[in-house]
């Protein structure tokens, strides 16, 4: 019997914008734990949270056991070595996410100047060049 405080397996999708197939493959390696009445799943405030942190993680690029081990520090009071491994994983990752954005400069820079030169080579085509 549903309660006010949990939402549906739709509404869940819906709320995260996810498709039901990845909800079910997060339950499925037991990042989310619905409670089930029948077929029917309903998530309360625990599994909103987590899939909160889930998607968080997923923006921020980490492996699906990265964010396993990131749940694992929220579940409950994380230890300094759980701390230090979470430490690890975020420095890792910004040094990944700054080399991605390096690489989109780059490429920003680079189209930007092809696009430039093509603005000029117009400019210098004859008015009467074929279009």
């Amino acid at each position: 019997m549903q309660d006010e405080s949990h939402i549906s397996f739709k509404d869940m999708c819906a709320m995260f914008d996810v498709t039901p197939r990845t909800l079910r493959y997060y339950e499925y390696i037991e990042l989310l734990s619905p409670r089930r009445e029948g077929r029917a799943r309903w998530y309360g405030p625990r599994e909103i949270a987590r899939m909160k942190l889930i998607m968080r993680g997923r923006r921020f690029g980490f492996s699906l056991e990265e964010i396993r081990q990131w749940l694992l520090i929220y579940q409950q009071k994380g230890t300094r070595a759980q701390y230090g491994v979470w430490v690890e994983f975020a420095t890792r990752q910004l040094e990944v996410l700054a080399a991605q954005r390096a690489e989109i400069d780059a490429s920003i820079s680079d189209l930007r100047a092809l696009r430039d030169e093509t603005v000029r080579l117009i400019e210098g085509l004859p008015p009467d060049a074929p279009e």
